[in-house]
C-alpha cells in the first residue's frame, strides 16, 4: 500500500488550467481518470488527509504510485479526453456505465438482401437498424407478433430461408399471412424491402401518416366494393392502435429526450433512463454501480452523460442506431458545473442543437419525478439482492489473508483449470479477478502442448511456466513503466503478476505450480490448490489443507473463482472439440488444404453434398484440379449411403458431417 505523499507533485508544479490527469500504479497501469476546470485545486484534494477521503478514493490514492495531467484548452476538450482515456485504458477506479447485454433490442438486418427482424442482444453490427433497448423480451415479441399482420416482414433465420427456398414451400407464417414469404417469391426483394422501412418508419414514431393511409385505402376498397380487402385493412389498423397503446403517450407536443434520475448512498449509486421518442416511451435502461468519490448529483451527471452519449455515439457509428446518438433534449436532475461545455459537446456528438436541462413544471417534471421513482425502487431492489455485497467482498480478502498468511490482501487472484475428455484436446483457462470481481477482459486461454499426455499436473506446471515466462518477458523490458506497451500505451498481456494463484486440484497440481515459480525466480505470488471434494485449500509444502468454514466469504469467494475457470475451460474446450469433429471428414484428403477445402463447401454447402457430387462436378470449383478431385471422391464419393466418410470421426447424433458450409467457414477462418 503506497503512501500518497511520497509521489505528491510539488504544488507550484501543477497548473491553474484545465485538463485531465492520470493515476497510475508501481507497474505503470492507469488506475485512475478525470478532468479538472483547475488542475492544481483538484489535485490537491487527493492528497489532503487520507482519513477524511472516501473509501473508494482512498483505496485508490493507496493503490496508485504515481500522477501525471493534460493541460488542455477547453472544458470541451477535456470532456473528450477524459472520455477517451477512460475507453482505452479502462482504469479499475472509474465508474464505467456499460451497457448491460441482457437488455434485447429489436434488430432489422437491412444490410441482408432481405431484412429480417428479431430480438437481440449484444454489440451493434454495421448495417443493422435497433429499436429498443425494452425491459423485457417478451414486450418485443408480443409486438413484433401485433404488427407482422401490417408489416410481414421475414423473421426467420438465415438457415431456415435457405431451406424453405429450397423446398419451395414457405412457413407456418407464410401461410397465416404473417410473412410476406421471400423464401418462395411471392414478394420481390424491393417490395420485401418496402414492407421493412414502413416497419421501420412506425417503430420510429412516424406513425400518424400510417394509420391515415390505412384509413385511406380502406376507404377506397370499400368504395370499389372491395370488402375483403376492406376488413384486412381494418383489422390492420386496429392491430396498429394495439400497438400504439402499449406505449403510453407521456408528452402530448412529441417531444424526443431523454430522462435520467439517480437515487444513491456514500457507497453506490444508481441510475434510470426513460428513453422517449415522439411523446412515448420507447425504451429504458438502469446501471447501478460503485461510486469513486464524494460526488454529488450534479458531479453524477457529468460522469454519465460523457460516458453514455460517448458510447451512443460510437454505437451509431458502427451500426446505425434508431435515430441520432443524442436526442434533443436531455432532462437531468441538476446541471453539471460544466454544463455549457457539455452542452456544446452533445451538440456535436447530434450534429444539431442539444438542450441540457433540468425540468421545473408540466409533464416533463411529472416525468422526471417517476423516473426518479424507478430509480429509487432499483436501488431498494440491488440493495436486498446484494445486501453488503462490498462489504463481502472487502471481508473475503481479509480471510483470505489471514488465512493463508499473506503480507497483504490478494487484491489480484488468478485461477487456471484444466478440461479435456479422456486425454484429447486437452485446454486450460485462466481467469482473474481484482477486488473480488471478475475482469474478463484478462481472461487468457491455452492449448496443452508437451504435457497433453501427462496428466493433469503436468498440464498445469505447463501453463503455470508459460505463463510467467510471458510475464518475466514482458517486465524485462526496463523503462520506467515495464508493463506498459510503448507503441500503444495499453497494459501488456501478461504484464501483470497476480497475488495469488488458484489451481483447481488438490496439493500434487498446488505443489507443481509452486514448484515452477521457484524454478523461475518468482517468490511474490503465494499459491494455493482447491479440492473439489470437501472444498480443501491446499497450501504447498503443508501436510494438511486448510478449512475453510462453510459459510465463509473467503471461501465463496475461491469456489467463485474456481467456477468461473472450470466454466471457461470447458468453453474452450467444447470449441476444439466441435472443430476437430466438423473437419475431420476431409483430413484424409491428399492435397486438400484449408482454402480448397472452404471453397469446396462454400459451393456445394455440406460434405453430404459434396460426397455425392461427381469428379467433374468437383473438378468445376475454381481452384480444385482434377486430380485434387478425384482424391476427394476417391474418399467421400464412394461412402455408402449413410455411413461415415472416411476420416470422418462420427459424434452421437447421426447425420452431424452434414453441416452448413458457412459453419465450416467460419470455423476455417
Amino acid at each position: 500500500m503506497a503512501d500518497p505523499s511520497t509521489y505528491r507533485p510539488a504544488t507550484g508544479t501543477i497548473p491553474e488550467a484545465p485538463g485531465v490527469y492520470r493515476f497510475r500504479d508501481a507497474s505503470g497501469r492507469v488506475v485512475y481518470v478525470g478532468k479538472a476546470k483547475n488542475l492544481r485545486q483538484r489535485l490537491n484534494s487527493y492528497f489532503a488527509d487520507i482519513t477524511g477521503l472516501h473509501p473508494r478514493t482512498r483505496q485508490m490514492v493507496t493503490t496508485a504510485a504515481g500522477v501525471e495531467w493534460t493541460v488542455v484548452g477547453t472544458e470541451v476538450e477535456a470532456l473528450q479526453l477524459e472520455y477517451n482515456w477512460i475507453k482505452e485504458f479502462d482504469p479499475r477506479f472509474n465508474v464505467r456505465y456499460r451497457d448491460d447485454k441482457s437488455y434485447p433490442v429489436l434488430a432489422v438486418t437491412l444490410n441482408e438482401e432481405f431484412p429480417r427482424l428479431h430480438v437481440y442482444r449484444g454489440p451493434r453490427r454495421k448495417g443493422v437498424r435497433y429499436f429498443g433497448p425494452y425491459a423485457h423480451a417478451w414486450a418485443i415479441r408480443e409486438t413484433l407478433d401485433l404488427l407482422l399482420r401490417v408489416f410481414p416482414a421475414r423473421t426467420c433465420s438465415a438457415g431456415v430461408f435457405k431451406r424453405h427456398g429450397q423446398i419451395g414451400r414457405p412457413c407456418l407464417l407464410g401461410y397465416i399471412d404473417k410473412c410476406s414469404a421471400p423464401c418462395v417469391g411471392r414478394v420481390s426483394a424491393g417490395q420485401h424491402r418496402d414492407i421493412v422501412e414502413d416497419f421501420c418508419d412506425f417503430l420510429a414514431g412516424r406513425t400518424d401518416s400510417l394509420v391515415r393511409r390505412l384509413e385511406r385505402e380502406m376507404t377506397a376498397a370499400a368504395e370499389d366494393l372491395d370488402f375483403e380487402r376492406a376488413a384486412r385493412l381494418r383489422d390492420d389498423q386496429a392491430a396498429l392502435k394495439r400497438a400504439l397503446e402499449k406505449q403510453a403517450v407521456v408528452l402530448g407536443d412529441g417531444t424526443d429526450a431523454d430522462v435520467v434520475a439517480f437515487a444513491q448512498d456514500e457507497l453506490e449509486v444508481s441510475v434510470q433512463v426513460f428513453h422517449v421518442r415522439g411523446g412515448r416511451v420507447r425504451g429504458q435502461r438502469g446501471w447501478v454501480v460503485d461510486k469513486v468519490d464524494e460526488t454529488g448529483t450534479a458531479g453524477l451527471v457529468d460522469q454519465f452523460v460523457t460516458q453514455f452519449y460517448g458510447t451512443q455515439a460510437e454505437s451509431a457509428e458502427v451500426g446505425g442506431v434508431e435515430a441520432a446518438p443524442v436526442p434533443r433534449e436531455v432532462l437531468v436532475p441538476e446541471l453539471p458545473d460544466d454544463a455549457p461545455a457539455v452542452e456544446r459537446w452533445l451538440s456535436d456528438l447530434r450534429g444539431a442543437k442539444v438542450s441540457l436541462r433540468v425540468p421545473q413544471r408540466g409533464d416533463k417534471r411529472a416525468l422526471m419525478e417517476t423516473v426518479e421513482r424507478n430509480a429509487k425502487e432499483a436501488f431498494q431492489q440491488h440493495k436486498l439482492r446484494r445486501a453488503g455485497d462490498l462489504t463481502a467482498r472487502s471481508a473475503a480478502l481479509q480471510e483470505l489473508q489471514e488465512a493463508l498468511g499473506l503480507d497483504t490482501a490478494p487484491l489480484r487472484i488468478e485461477c487456471t483449470d484444466i478440461s479435456h475428455v479422456q486425454g484429447t484436446d486437452v485446454v486450460a483457462s485462466l481467469v482473474v479477478f481484482e477486488d473480488g470481481l471478475a475482469r474478463k477482459s484478462e481472461y487468457r486461454r491455452f492449448a496443452i502442448r508437451e504435457a497433453a499426455e501427462e496428466g493433469d499436473v503436468a498440464s498445469i506446471a505447463e501453463v503455470v511456466r508459460r505463463r510467467f515466462q510471458a510475464y518475466l518477458k514482458e517486465t524485462a523490458s526496463g523503462g520506467s513503466n515495464p508493463g506498459i506497451d510503448p507503441e500503444t500505451g495499453r497494459p501488456r498481456k501478461f504484464a501483470y503478476a497476480p497475488n495469488l494463484l488458484v489451481v483447481d486440484g488438490a496439493a500434487p497440481q498446488a505443489q507443481a505450480a509452486s514448484d515452477v515459480l521457484a524454478e523461475l525466480g518468482i517468490t511474490d505470488v503465494a499459491v494455493v490448490g482447491l479440492a473439489k471434494r470437501l472444498e480443501e485449500v491446499w497450501v504447498p509444502g503443508e501436510p494438511d489443507p486448510v478449512i475453510l468454514p462453510r459459510t465463509s466469504e473467503a471461501l465463496y469467494l475461491l469456489q467463485r473463482v474456481r467456477d468461473e475457470a472450470h466454466r471457461f475451460a470447458i468453453a474452450y474446450h467444447r470449441q476444439k472439440r466441435s472443430k476437430r469433429m466438423t473437419v475431420s471428414a476431409l483430413d484424409d484428403v491428399p492435397g486438400l488444404g484449408q482454402t480448397r477445402r472452404a471453397a469446396l463447401l462454400k459451393h456445394f454447402g455440406s460434405v453430404k453434398k459434396l460426397g455425392e457430387a461427381s469428379i467433374e462436378e468437383i473438378a468445376a470449383v475454381p481452384g480444385v484440379g482434377r486430380r485434387t478431385a478425384e482424391a476427394v471422391h476417391a474418399t467421400l464419393g464412394a461412402t455408402p449411403s449413410g455411413a461415415t466418410p472416411s476420416g470422418a470421426t462420427r459424434p452421437d447424433t447421426a447425420g452431424t458431417e452434414d453441416v452448413g458450409a458457412a459453419d465450416l467457414q467460419r470455423e476455417h477462418t
